[in-house]
């Protein structure tokens, strides 16, 4: 979703793929891209080689963050075993089921220490109503990533992922993300990886269409550049 990426995130485009994933983007979709990349060619070259950009969707609420604590720190392909296995497990992927979890149903599912932790916070948080999947959805950008980041385990790249695929919002740029900067960098012929402050304000350019541009970014990572050993890299 390359390098080590930022501690808490994970290569939203391969990890944890069980979400939905749909060939083209929607029709609102399809007319923000045209939108976007009608004011930067390089963007619009990106489908002509990569092919269409895939739509893809997490699931909301408890499911959707807990999905993104499981690729953190590790590879695209551990996280995604970690989730599959966790998954199958009765009640994991409701708050008071995953509380009610041993230390060694979690350890057999390969959940490390840290990972069991931060599971546990999330599950608190929503049980205690400190996170609601509703009243995320019905706040703004900055406010949401703000619940969502003061969450033990969780962060401001892990929010920003979530609003992007599981709530489809339109302008949320993970600018943590070392794919990301990888592929801007790649894309754009610059000199060196762009750090978070100057990904965010190469971004700047892009809006109101930011996740859109991110959604190509990745793409373009994935199809073009060869993202080197990307499976076997930590995963922010």
């Amino acid at each position: 979703m390359a390098g080590k990426r930022r501690a808490d995130s994970t290569a939203p485009e391969d990890a944890l793929s069980d979400g939905v994933t749909f060939p083209h983007p929607p029709p609102a979709a399809r007319a923000g891209l045209a939108v976007l990349t009608a004011d930067d060619p390089d963007l619009a070259g990106i489908e002509a080689v990569a092919g269409p950009l895939p739509w893809r969707r997490r699931p909301d609420g408890f499911p959707g963050l807990l999905q993104a604590i499981m690729g953190q720190q590790i590879s695209n392909q551990a996280a995604a075993a970690i989730w599959k296995r966790l998954a199958a497990l009765p009640g994991a992927l409701d708050p008071a089921g995953l509380l009610a979890l041993d230390d060694d149903a979690l350890r057999a599912a390969g959940l490390s220490r840290p990972k069991m932790a931060h599971a546990r916070a999330l599950a608190e948080a929503f049980a205690d109503g400190r996170l609601d999947a509703g009243r995320l959805a019905g706040m703004d950008d900055t406010a949401a990533i703000a619940a969502i980041a003061a969450v033990r385990g969780m962060g401001p790249w892990t929010a920003e992922v979530y609003l992007l695929f599981a709530l489809q919002r339109p302008d949320v740029f993970p600018a943590g993300d070392v794919a990301l900067a990888a592929s801007a960098a790649h894309l754009k012929g610059l000199p060196a990886r762009p750090a978070p402050a100057a990904l965010r304000a190469l971004a700047e350019r892009w809006r109101p269409h930011r996740a859109l541009a991110a959604r190509l970014l990745w793409h373009h990572w994935r199809h073009v550049t060869g993202r080197p050993a990307m499976d076997d890299l930590p995963a922010v």
